[in-house]
């Protein structure tokens, strides 16, 4: 994790402060009754300040999802070097699901609700799949380089990185639309789903998922 100077420090604290804001007014009012201005004053900021920060509502709306994305990625580049690419991505969303230190979306108040309305609102989705995508991309160079190998060229890094993200996003879209708002909730959905990918692959190993129209060349690159 890089270390802050206080200008770093005030800033993050600002996003922070406008994407609460957004976020709790949104859940409060609907999304379409929602200003740039009333979020601005709910954080106690200028229109201007909202500006620097925030290019519209939704993406303040979907700040904290952004700040969870970084946090994962902080815990995969920790993980132990000789860790399987894709055990490593799980360990380290589970690593971010467990930190009570630092609360990701699911301990937070109204995560659940927050969520269920990004789920919902194909503007806050398609804000929230930006911030997402972003995240991905940066999943791919950790997990290159873990490789050492170049994610241009190989597709390994791709692949295991939209397996590990598709998992995760399938099981926060089956956690915001149940009932259970209880934080311990989301893990025990992100873990079935984990566990339901893992069969699968054990279900296909041995068996040829078709045959590739096109002919093997010496520069073929295996994705697993």
């Amino acid at each position: 994790m890089k270390v802050e100077d206080g200008r770093q420090r005030k800033a993050r604290r600002t996003r922070e402060a406008l994407g609460t804001a957004a976020a709790d007014l949104m859940l409060e009012r609907g999304l379409a009754c929602v200003t740039v201005e009333a979020i601005a004053e709910r954080a106690d900021v200028t229109r201007r300040t909202f500006s620097r920060h925030f290019s519209g509502k939704e993406d303040a709306a979907v700040e904290s999802t952004r700040v969870d994305g970084e946090r994962i990625n902080d815990a995969l580049r920790a993980r132990p070097a000789g860790e399987p690419p894709l055990v490593a991505y799980r360990m380290a969303v589970r690593e971010w699901l467990f930190d009570e230190t630092r609360p990701g979306l699911h301990r937070r108040p109204c995560g659940r609700a927050l969520f269920a309305l990004i789920d919902r609102e194909p503007v806050l989705f398609a804000a929230f799949e930006r911030v997402r995508l972003e995240a991905q991309e940066e999943s791919v160079r950790i997990v290159a380089a873990r490789l050492g190998t170049d994610a241009d060229r190989d597709p390994r890094p791709g692949v295991v990185v939209a397996a590990g993200t598709g998992v995760l996003i399938a099981a926060l879209r089956l956690w915001a639309r149940g009932a259970d708002d209880d934080p311990e909730s989301l893990p025990a959905v992100v873990e079935r789903a984990y566990d339901a990918l893992g069969r699968e692959v054990a279900a296909r190993k041995g068996q040829p998922l078709g045959e590739s129209p096109y002919p093997a060349t010496k520069n073929r690159f295996s994705l697993l």
